[in-house]
């Protein structure tokens, strides 16, 4: 159970002020201008007069760390045996050789994998010194996860995971988060933090104009507050470094060209140098002093940007501390130059290696004596730039193919969680011995399951669902999501199997086929999925319907069988279903002949499992509508739509292109960066675009269904963007999601360039005005933008053919076909209640949640004599519209001893609900309605 435990406001020493500092405010003050800094080139000369520490002595802290990217240029394993298993053995020696040194590390995806290599006696090393607080495990998480298209279900998935995997093997729960190299940074991310126990951040990659203003204002620590949140209970102190990069030149102040000469993996003679020119120099007892005063300059200078005379500064770079050479002759210096400034008290500073706790203690304590508050502050840091007109706004689509099997991964994964869970629950209930069936795998499953969450949440790191990895990484990437998506369904198959059963007796599992089958087949990693066509006869052929939303919601279904003869009864009474059957296309232009597409409309409960009948026979007079619009090729499509006001909104669909800029030398779109040209957007021939408006009860009936295929793999450096133009008076401002969690408004700025004023979507936009809203609502992660009063456009694919000098060294041509699915709502102003609400609607919350979590449909084998399946009912209720269910998840026993590669189950799952209303997760018993037989269903799980 994530546990949200809010600390009041009187508990900590620092002081809350009763108003916010808002980030869009501050990007309407700032001109972001670039003007030459200086030694600190983006930002200005600080100076001191030496007297600042007399009365309070700089306290002063070494951080090492070593960034470990699960893939980006090598892939995870790759990387793991070539650098980072080395890196940690290491660490178990250099640690233990000297008390005083210290370290850092994050990522627990390859810190498990490591611990699994190493014998008992390292483990009790590793476990002395976190113990003694020489080795500090920062964030917990599976990854140090991408802040901008991640899903907050995944981020959460990884963290849980992260966090579970420690409290198993060390006991421990991480204190403070560690997230350097994230492409920008989002307080959703933060809420889940603080909700998982965290108190303290640190981040890095933020606007260097943000950066200069905060240093200028002093305000690079900051209490960060959610911005629906009028409390401080969401509060948590973050540290924004002040410089370009978290690399040594960049850390200990701001002159690099004289912090690069204390990174002493940089000696003369190494492999890595400084590319100023002035190499570092081993410290002796000859230059100590002019060393410890060049470096003591810098310290002071960067602690005059803060507001505590307590300073963090990192030491590491990305897998760094691979040579245990590079150990000792960076603590050794380092210890050195420690040494001579507490032989010299007349310096005012104490040095040492510390880790994050060691650095916020201190802080808190200085804070707290001083009477010194921390400002407030509301938004998210994105757009990042690092330099220049360089926005960071192109992996908000890269690769946009292996974006949306993330999310397939995400829901098939959520959905086998939650069937499992209850699988296990029903058995523990039915069965005598209250232990699981004996005929059910549950032990395998659960394997199955582990892997599933932890591919999900290796893609959640930076360098994977953002797209930005090389080709073979992707692929490997790819890989690892597509055999999840395959295993997991094994699992949810057998699940419902069990779960559906009239009789449980008759179950049996066969590993090599399931007694149910999905109606889609995935082929490959970078194939898209492929309705399986159902052989239908005069015997009725039976369709499982899975519903994993929390809600009664009607949904239309759509299988593909082999006659126009369908007809759709309900299994249980016989009775016939409302259902459409029209022309399967097998290309653009073509219609198959022996493939048809039957729409039928089905009601499900909250976590139901419907069975349907299908059969050939008369046709039945119960239709569904669903007007179909397949639009070939087409650059715009205009639609027209009534709202219930009786107001027309006119709604236009244009496809662009946006190409890159053409000078010799000018840098050009890559990966990361978008860099228009300055001609912007051309019309050209858009993809294939198919609009669905159902005629159905429920959220479905009133939404357009907008799918499109899109293939650019002709292209040239070119990117297709899908652009809304509506009759929406919404000025320069418009709402965008943080991870599918909250909606953060945007204001399109025409001080900044066309690239700085795109935005991540993960599953939600929307423009409003006092008597309308237009809300596009997604299915995957893309950019997505407002450049003009009525307009939205998302960023669809993009084609590349060069590096963005960003370390990736390559271009972005490995696209696929690739698969779009998007829902648009437009309300009337009844449903808006004026131009200052600021989050979705009801009904778009509702359809979001059924688009990221669509109904999973299985069929039955074509048999009379197979067992008799019912409808599997697990609450009778829907649960309150405001209430949603993140998951039903199972954990593993560490109380039952277990002999290698027995796993036992512990049937106590994370049972969490999360609060539109109250924005928080709340505990699942206590606030839903759950009927008296519901209850001890759960309370067996």
């Amino acid at each position: 159970m994530l546990k949200l435990l809010f600390p009041d406001a009187n508990s900590r020493n620092v002081k809350y002020r009763l108003s916010a500092l808002q980030l869009l405010d501050v990007y309407d003050l700032l001109p972001f201008d670039n003007p030459d800094g200086g030694a600190w080139k983006q930002g200005f000369e600080i100076g001191y007069r030496g007297d600042e520490w007399d009365e309070q002595p700089l306290e002063l802290f070494l951080v090492p760390h070593s960034h470990n990217d699960p893939g980006w240029l090598k892939t995870f394993d790759g990387y793991y045996q070539d650098q980072t298993r080395h890196i940690l053995d290491n660490m178990l020696q250099k640690l233990s050789q000297d008390h005083r040194r210290k370290m850092v590390w994050a990522e627990i995806s390859y810190f498990s994998k490591w611990w699994n290599d190493i014998d008992d006696q390292k483990r009790a090393t590793v476990k002395r010194l976190v113990g003694a607080g020489q080795l500090e495990l920062v964030t917990g998480g599976w990854v140090m996860a991408d802040e901008a298209n991640s899903h907050y279900f995944a981020l959460l998935d990884q963290l849980m995971e992260g966090h579970q995997w420690l409290h198993r093997h060390l006991g421990v729960t991480p204190s403070s988060g560690w997230a350097i190299d994230p492409f920008g940074h989002s307080p959703s991310m933060t809420y889940l933090l603080k909700g998982a126990g965290l108190q303290n951040m640190v981040i890095q990659r933020v606007h260097y104009a943000v950066k200069k203003h905060f240093a200028r204002q002093q305000t690079l620590e900051f209490l960060w507050r959610q911005t629906w949140d009028s409390s401080p209970r969401s509060d948590i102190t973050c540290h924004m470094m002040p410089f370009y990069s978290y690399d040594v030149p960049h850390t200990c102040g701001p002159n690099p060209a004289v912090c690069c000469q204390f990174d002493f993996h940089r000696l003369p003679g190494r492999r890595v140098f400084c590319p100023w020119r002035v190499p570092p120099q081993p410290i002796t007892d000859q230059n100590v002093q002019e060393r410890a005063l060049l470096l003591l300059d810098q310290y002071r200078q960067k602690s005059q940007l803060f507001r505590s005379p307590v300073l963090l500064v990192p030491l590491g770079d990305d897998f760094r501390f691979v040579e245990t050479s590079e150990w000792d002759v960076q603590f050794t210096n380092y210890q050195k130059l420690f040494d001579y400034f507490e032989q010299h008290p007349e310096l005012h500073i104490k040095a040492r290696f510390g880790t994050l706790s060691d650095y916020f203690q201190a802080l808190h304590r200085r804070l707290g004596a001083a009477g010194t508050s921390l400002p407030t502050l509301r938004g998210d840091f994105f757009t990042y730039a690092d330099r220049d007109d360089h926005y960071w706004s192109g992996f908000f689509t890269s690769r946009p193919f292996y974006k949306r099997l993330d999310r397939t991964l995400e829901a098939t994964l959520r959905a086998t969680e939650i069937l499992f869970s209850l699988t296990l629950a029903e058995m523990r209930r039915f069965g005598a011995d209250g232990r699981p069936d004996a005929r059910f795998p549950a032990r395998d499953h659960f394997r199955r399951l582990t892997v599933g969450r932890r591919n999900l949440g290796l893609f959640q790191h930076h360098d994977a669902v953002t797209g930005t990895g090389r080709d073979p990484v992707v692929v490997d990437y790819g890989t690892r999501l597509f055999h999840s998506i395959l295993n997991l369904r094994q699992v949810l198959q057998s699940s419902a199997h069990w779960l559906l059963l009239l009789d449980k007796s008759q179950y049996h599992h066969d590993q090599s086929k399931s007694f149910l089958q999905m109606d889609e087949v995935m082929s490959a990693q970078d194939a898209l999925p492929q309705k399986t066509m159902l052989e239908l006869s005069d015997e009725p052929r039976s369709l499982i319907v899975f519903n994993p939303t929390e809600q009664l919601q009607t949904s239309v279904i759509s299988v593909t069988v082999d006659s126009p003869d369908a007809h759709v009864v309900d299994a249980e009474t016989g009775r016939p279903m409302a259902a459409q059957i029209s022309a399967a296309w097998v290309e653009p232009s073509q219609v198959s002949t022996e493939m048809f597409q039957v729409r039928m409309s089905s009601s499900m409960g909250l976590l139901i499992g419907s069975v349907i009948g299908l059969l050939i026979g008369s046709v039945i007079g119960l239709l569904i509508h669903v007007a179909v619009a397949l639009l070939r090729g087409r650059t715009s499509s205009s639609v027209k739509l009534r709202l219930p006001s009786g107001r027309l909104q006119q709604l236009q669909v244009q496809f662009l292109w946006y190409g890159t800029r053409t000078g010799t030398n000018q840098e050009k779109s890559g990966a990361y960066l978008f860099l228009p040209g300055e001609d912007g957007p051309q019309v050209s021939p858009g993809p294939q675009d198919l609009c669905l408006l159902h005629s159905a009860p429920g959220h479905a009936g009133k939404s357009l269904e907008i799918s499109n295929m899109v293939d650019i793999r002709s292209e040239v450096n070119r990117e297709l963007v899908m652009r809304f133009v509506s009759d929406v008076a919404n000025g320069n401002r418009f709402y965008s999601d943080l991870n599918g969690f909250q909606m953060q408004q945007r204001r399109t700025l025409l001080k900044l360039p066309l690239q700085a004023n795109f935005y991540p979507m993960t599953s939600a936009a929307f423009l409003q005005d006092s008597g309308s809203r237009l809300t596009l609502l997604s299915a995957q992660s893309q950019a997505v933008a407002s450049l003009r009063p009525g307009e939205l456009e998302v960023v669809l694919d993009r084609r590349l053919q060069q590096d963005d000098n960003r370390g990736l060294g390559q271009g972005i041509t490995d696209n696929k076909l690739t698969a779009n699915s998007f829902m648009g709502s437009p309300v009337s102003p009844i449903e808006v209640g004026g131009a200052t609400v600021e989050h979705l609607s009801l009904l778009a919350h509702l359809t979001s949640l059924s688009l990221s979590h669509p109904p999973i449909t299985m069929v039955a084998p074509s048999d009379s004599q197979l067992p008799k399946l019912r409808p599997f009912l697990p609450l009778r209720l829907s649960l309150p519209c405001d209430i949603h269910l993140l998951n039903l998840r199972t954990l593993e026993d560490t109380q039952v001893r277990s002999t290698p590669g027995d796993t036992p189950l512990k049937h106590l799952s994370d049972v969490s609900c999360w609060s539109w209303t109250t924005g928080r997760v709340i505990d699942f018993l206590q606030h839903c309605p759950i009927k008296r037989s519901d209850e001890e269903t759960f309370n067996k799980i």
